[in-house]
């Protein structure tokens, strides 16, 4: 049976020569799981050739689970699972929120600014917090992933009744400036 670094192995060629990148490969329960993106986002259509070359790959190479297993490629999506140093080292800058193994001093559920990161871990600030801030080891944190700002995106967004009214607009336009050309060309003939 191989690992999550067998795959890492054999996709992350396949994935760069395609002009995307590895995000992360994960085995859970039966499945491969591997995220990929590339500047700009990516389309269903690179996902579906991306997980034949990768499936094709994992069987070629047999480094897949033993028995059945189902494959699974996908972008990362909004709201980004953190893992490994470079993914929050990626993120410096962006509202994070942060989950912490039992045991570990302080809150086990943490929301703020990823201030730093380096390859020992990271630094977040938030209201609330001593000093404001707080330094976390990657290995005391069990799960992280980026928090998307809805309300911001939301707000950038026309809502769909102003583009509705900028189509009226438009063609409230269109048709009074063909009503001045046909005048023009009666008054022409006149």
């Amino acid at each position: 049976m191989g690992t999550s670094d067998d795959v890492e192995r054999i996709a992350a060629p396949l994935l760069q020569s395609a002009g995307l990148n590895l995000v992360d490969v994960e085995f859970r329960s039966g499945n491969i799981v591997v995220t990929v993106d590339r500047d700009g986002g990516i389309d269903l259509d690179t996902l579906a050739s991306t997980s034949k070359a990768i499936s094709a790959a994992i069987d070629r190479e047999g480094v897949g689970p033993p028995s059945r297993y189902e494959l699974e490629v996908s972008s990362p999506g909004l709201e980004r699972r953190l893992r490994r140093p470079e993914h929050f080292r990626r993120f410096v800058g962006h509202q994070i929120s942060i989950r912490t193994l039992p045991g570990v001093d302080g809150e086990r559920r943490l929301e703020g600014e990823l201030v730093s990161a380096d390859d020992h871990g990271v630094v977040v600030t938030a209201p609330g917090l001593p000093d404001g801030r707080r330094r976390l080891a990657y290995g005391d944190i069990e799960r992280a992933h980026t928090i998307f700002d809805w309300r911001a995106a939301l707000a950038r967004t026309p809502s769909p009744t102003a583009r509705s009214d900028r189509r009226r607009d438009a063609k409230a336009s269109s048709a009074a400036g063909k009503r001045d050309s046909a005048r023009r060309e009666m008054a022409d003939t006149l």
